[in-house]
């Protein structure tokens, strides 16, 4: 067994990519294996928004962290950094409440928000439909170009010494030690599984509760209208939609890019692991968009794709050592999130590999949590 690493990465999407650099710039000699192209896959797939979240502390903590790092930290253009902010849109009286309950919510915690009125959300955003109640504003979220994002931290992560290699592909992965296709075997003293949905298989399952599941989603890209919206627009109805039940959902969210296009999304279908347009999902998705947004149809749109989103059960990502495997470390499951969390997933990493005080409570995210109750706690 060829020990060539003080730690082997995984996974480069930008998870793994985050990780990589945060150990590299603790010293660590990092090697970085990808079966595909890094940044290709989930990362490559997702809309790039940056934002801070309500649904448990769990995921506030983990979500205020990383967008906090991704704000401090120096991209070059290419990343695309736009700071638009994010306008949570209520539709009705009772989302508008809701709203309001939001904004007192992170006041508490120091989050920087507004509440629009229905004329402010009007005049925030000429183009939504003038029936909306108004909005909640979180001024400090931003949005960003994840594949250029990762090819920006590997840069970083080479750097400092580390070496990525694409198309290396893992059969499995045990106690500080990997084993690749090839029939290659890699050890360590620090493995970082950052895999996404291919996490579980090369774990062996284990432990049980470590179970991460595809979430389809659809989106599409129209050609340059710049100014049509001004913020990242999301329904308040977005959250009940990306982490209910139903198997199949759609929720309007939309997204200026700094090239003057619009991404739309976005769709749900959980446990659906093929890749191709359907057609359906698209029609009630651009549907939904419309009752925002009622001039969105006469965008002529470029491109439709689809990504696979890596879910938990109960919404949080396993970030944490494996318990029967201590030289092995989890950063998978962040759903539509690992952008975002990243940079605080990639932290937390790095204290939990150097024994440090971690940033955040990792019970949290422990590989072995039995209960939401635990995890949302």
């Amino acid at each position: 067994m060829t020990d060539v690493a003080d730690a082997i990465v995984v996974g480069a999407g930008i998870v793994g990519a985050a990780c990589a650099d945060a150990l590299a710039q603790d010293g660590w000699r990092v090697r970085v294996l990808e079966r595909a192209r890094p940044g290709g896959r989930a990362t490559a797939a997702g809309m790039g928004h940056v934002l801070v979240l309500d649904d448990s502390e769990a995921q506030f903590a983990l979500t205020r962290l990383g967008r906090d790092l991704w704000r401090a930290r120096d991209w070059p253009p290419s990343v695309e950094r736009d700071d638009c902010g994010t306008i949570w849109v209520a539709a009705d009286d009772a989302e508008f409440d809701a709203a309001r309950g939001k904004s007192e919510w992170y006041a508490a915690r120091g989050v920087r928000t507004g509440l629009l009125d229905a004329r402010a959300l009007r005049d925030a955003e000429p183009e939504l439909h003038e029936g909306l109640r108004g909005g909640l504003h979180i001024a400090d979220d931003l949005v960003v170009h994840p594949p250029t994002a990762t090819a920006h931290l590997l840069a970083c992560a080479r750097a400092h010494g580390a070496l990525v290699e694409p198309l290396r592909s893992v059969r499995v992965v045990g106690d500080g030690n990997v084993e690749l296709d090839d029939d290659t075997r890699l050890s360590a003293a620090l493995v970082v599984v950052a895999a996404g949905l291919d996490t579980p298989r090369l774990l062996g399952h284990r432990p049980d509760a470590l179970r991460i599941r595809a979430k389809k989603g659809h989106l599409v890209i129209s050609d340059r209208a710049p100014g049509f919206v001004r913020h990242q627009l999301v329904e308040l109805g977005y959250l009940k939609s990306a982490h209910g039940g139903t198997a199949r959902s759609v929720a309007f969210n939309a997204q200026p890019r700094r090239s003057g296009q619009l991404l739309l999304g976005s769709s749900r279908q959980v446990d659906v692991v093929e890749p191709r347009v359907e057609h359906d999902m698209l029609a009630a998705m651009i549907a939904r968009a419309m009752r925002f947004l009622p001039r969105i149809g006469s965008l002529p749109g470029l491109r439709v794709w689809t990504g696979l989103r890596p879910s938990t059960d109960d919404n949080l990502p396993f970030i944490g050592r494996l318990p029967d495997a201590p030289r092995t470390i989890v950063a998978a499951g962040h759903e539509g999130l690992g952008i975002t969390t990243s940079l605080s997933t990639a932290k937390l990493v790095a204290d939990l590999a150097a024994d440090r005080t971690p940033c955040i409570d990792p019970r949290w995210f422990a590989c072995d949590r039995s209960t939401a109750e635990l995890a949302h706690g």
